[in-house]
């Protein structure tokens, strides 16, 4: 059976030589490599190509987080599993770490039994999650859509002055001069019962009570 690669990193040397004992004694696992940052694990996982990269949220000079960027659009690395290692499960970089390609977290206080089954799991493909970090996730996904969906509902009826007509937008431009009605007439060959049609309609649109209203209110929403 062939082993599968697993790249260590932690800037605590005797964790990290305990992990890579424990998994060197598995009969399908292999440490190929232990970093003590995370430039030195982007490094190993370019040289080595492991399969699996558990690496410590929390590292002096270059942290997990910005490692797992480093290594997700890195071209011949960026299918590399990752994992992270946290002391608690109240991390709250556990979000990010998810956002910038993290396949999930396993706790440093698991033992050997879960530390184990969390690494093949990542080696198989599934996500890993300790039950509370996993509920935890669930829940701030959840508060991102609804906040997401907010603006949407919000968006579904035009803002002031989304509905102006091309010819509303004219007339206004020429409001905003100071023109007055017949100006604007002669300008547009129009007449000036129609002018004022279309101005009443541009007050209406931006909910403006005059025509210095309106041009505040255009210019403030980036209509002119």
């Amino acid at each position: 059976m062939s082993r599968r690669r697993v790249l260590l990193a932690d800037d605590h040397e005797l964790f990290r030589a305990g992990l890579a004992e424990l998994i060197n004694g598995q009969p399908d696992l292999q440490v190929v490599g232990q970093a003590g940052d995370g430039f030195e694990a982007l490094t190993l996982a370019r040289e080595l190509h492991p399969a699996l990269v558990v690496m410590d949220i929390s590292m002096p000079v270059c942290d997990g987080l910005e490692a797992a960027r480093l290594i997700r659009t890195t071209p011949n690395t960026a299918g590399v599993r990752i994992v992270m290692l946290t002391v608690h499960d109240e991390d709250e970089k556990l979000f990010e770490a998810i956002k910038v390609g993290a396949n999930g977290y396993l706790l440093k206080n698991s033992n050997a039994a879960e530390f184990l089954r969390g690494v093949r799991a990542a080696l198989a493909g599934e996500a890993v999650l300790p039950p509370k970090l996993a509920a935890r996730l669930l829940d701030e996904f959840a508060r991102l859509a609804a906040r997401r969906d907010a603006p949407a509902q919000r968006t579904d009826a035009p803002s002031p002055g989304d509905d102006l007509t091309a010819r509303e937008r004219e007339v206004l431009a020429l409001v905003a001069t100071g023109a007055s009605d017949r100006d604007i007439a002669d300008r547009l060959f129009l007449s000036v019962h129609t002018v004022k049609s279309h101005v009443r309609n541009i007050l209406a649109k931006l909910h403006a009570v005059n025509r210095s209203a309106a041009v505040d209110q255009a210019r403030r929403r980036g209509l002119m």
